[in-house]
This record gives structure tokens, sequence and C-alpha cells, in this order.
């Protein structure tokens, strides 16, 4: 298809997103273009390995196409929504735990989807531009593709803080908060590229470069503080409390975003803890996603956001009383027949 070149090459299986105009945005027939591609490589004796990488220098993947979803949500069809999520977090599975070794080449903005994509596989390589986000709360979602997963594994409450917030990391957070494994001058990447191709192994991937420290690990002990309260409320009051600059910039990002899909996420990133991997945590994702449309505030954030942008989005629900009943509800186990069926696939204990 036109939005996603995939061939073999040498020794290696090659993805690459051809979406530059749109930031390699992620849609339903791209998901299912790359998942078919794992699919026929898992047992192909010509594919040694997998390399994910994406055309243009501004994104990786800034997140999924879901204006589609948007307007099928506005007429009432929720099951567009419900049926990109769920081949799109089967997907996200396969990556995660693929029998050969994928590695992702990620420049740019690589948000939402994108981390999706290229933050759960074995080899994950970012360069001095990358921007590594989940903004979903933003949109009245919650960080998905196994989002809560990845930022349950993050030091600290830098998960709670980067799930609510939707905070931007540059190459030294990404990496201190394990969203990436090493940093690659990128303008090496084509060179290293065609060195695994031919190669057919990972030996030629250097140790990345040294980073000073980054932001997020200055902040760290005011974030612990203050995210480690038990609810949304408790973090607000302390980030109030806290009382400096960038406690007062950070509780100003969460006045505007959705108090429900904050309390949802907060919720998920601590039920990401007690998974046992990436396939439960997606499972428990989208029992919220397979529900945002209807029951979430994520088409209002949609059209402030994406398709009006007037950034204005006038929320349904504020932090109350009642707020952790509607989470209750939005987080409830799904009838068997909407769940996801992730296959045979072997998934670790």
């Amino acid at each position: 298809m036109d939005d996603v070149h995939i061939r073999i090459q040498g020794r290696a299986g090659r993805i690459t997103l051809t979406r530059p105009k749109a930031l390699n945005a992620l849609s339903h027939p791209m998901c299912l273009a790359i998942e078919r591609a794992l699919d026929d490589w898992r047992e192909n004796s010509a594919v040694d390995l997998v390399i994910l990488d994406a055309e243009g220098e501004r994104a990786f993947c800034a997140g999924g196409d879901i204006a589609a979803v948007y307007h099928a949500g506005r007429a009432g069809d929720y099951a567009l929504g419900q049926a990109f999520w769920r081949d799109e977090y089967r997907m996200n599975d396969k990556l995660a735990h693929y029998p050969k070794p994928i590695l992702s080449f990620m420049q740019g903005f690589v948000m939402g989807g994108g981390v999706g994509l290229g933050g759960h596989v074995r080899h994950r390589i970012i360069g001095k531009t990358t921007q590594v986000a989940m903004p979903e709360c933003g949109i009245g979602l919650i960080p998905d593709v196994g989002g809560t997963w990845r930022l349950a594994q993050a030091p600290g409450y830098l998960g709670e803080y980067l799930g609510l917030t939707g905070a931007r990391m540059g190459p030294a957070d990404a990496l201190y908060a394990g969203f990436a494994d090493r940093v690659i001058a990128e303008e090496n990447w084509p060179h290293l590229i065609a060195a695994l191709c031919q190669s057919g192994t990972v030996d030629a991937l250097p140790a990345g470069e040294l980073l000073p420290e980054g932001p997020l690990s200055a902040a760290r002990t005011m974030i612990d503080r203050c995210f480690g309260a038990d609810d949304l409320a408790a973090i607000l009051v302390n980030l109030e409390r806290a009382g400096d600059s960038f406690a007062l910039e950070t509780r100003q990002t969460l006045e505007r975003n959705s108090a429900l899909s904050m309390a949802a996420t907060l919720r998920l990133v601590r039920m990401g803890r007690e998974a046992r991997d990436i396939r439960e945590a997606l499972s428990n994702e989208f029992r919220f996603t397979a529900r945002a449309c209807e029951s979430a505030e994520f088409l209002e954030g949609v059209r402030a956001q994406i398709i009006d942008k007037d950034r204005k989005p006038v929320w349904r629900f504020a932090s109350g009383a009642d707020m952790q009943v509607r989470v209750d509800a939005l987080l409830a186990p799904l009838p068997e027949d909407l769940a996801i069926n992730f296959g045979a696939q072997a998934c670790p204990a």
C-alpha cells in the first residue's frame, strides 16, 4: 500500500512508513498491512530480523489516524473505532513478542501510536531530534497501544507524570524513562541499516551515545512526591503545595486535560505495575478505548484538538466524588465477543 513500504532487503524484513506529510500517522489499513508482514516473516527463513523506520525528518509516527474514528463515532458508529483499536493492539502485542529481532529507528515525533509501533520492540533506536510522548489525556483518551505498560515500567512515579501530562521527552529523558534503548546519530542510520540488512544480525549495532542528565531526572524528587498520591485530586493539591514553577506549570497542564481520562490513566498505570505482561495491559486499555466514543470524552477532545483545532475542549466530567465510579464503569471487563483475540502466539509468563 502507498502509506507503508514493506519488502525484504538482504536478510531483513523492511517496514517503512511513507506518510511524512501526515507525520506518518498510523491508519487502520497500515496496522493490518504491518501485521500481515510480521505473520509472513515469522517462519520465513529468508528473514533474520525486521527493521521499522519512516520517511521524513519530522516524525517516525506522531500517533494514530483517528479522524475516521471520530466521524463514525459522531454518527453513532462505535464499532469502527473498536475494530481499529482491537487490530492495532493485536499488532502491538505481536511486535512485543516477535521471535526475531526487531529494530525501530525513531526520529522526530514519536507519540501515541508511534510508541506502540516502535516502543515495544527488542532494539529501540532514537536520535537527537526524537521527541517521545503519550499525550492522549489531552484528547479524552488514555495512553494506549501498550502505553500504560511502558509507563508502569518507568522509574518511581514518572509513569503517572508522563501519562497524565503528556509531557514530551527528548533523547535523554526517553532513555531514562525506558522508552528507548540507545541514541545513535541519525546521519549514521542509513549505513547502519544497510549493514544490518546485509548481515541479518545485530552485531553491527553500536552501544550508542552517552547523554547528560535530562529534565526528568532533575525533577524526579518533586514528581515522585506529587504523583505518588492516591488520586488525581490529591496530585493537584500536592502540586499546588509544591509551589515552584515546574509544579505550577504541571498543574496548569493537568487542568487543561480531561479529568476522566487522567483518573482512568492513573488507575491503568498502577494496574500496569501488577500486570504479567504487555498483553494484559493492552486488554485493560481496550476496556477504556472500546467505550471511549460512547462513554468518555474522546469525541470532544478530538474535535477540539484535531477537527476544529480551537484547542478549547468542553469536558463533561470534573474531578469529584463520582469520578471513581465512572472509571470503574469504563474499566469493567468487556463482553467476551468484544474483547481482543490475541491468537495462539506465545506470551511470556
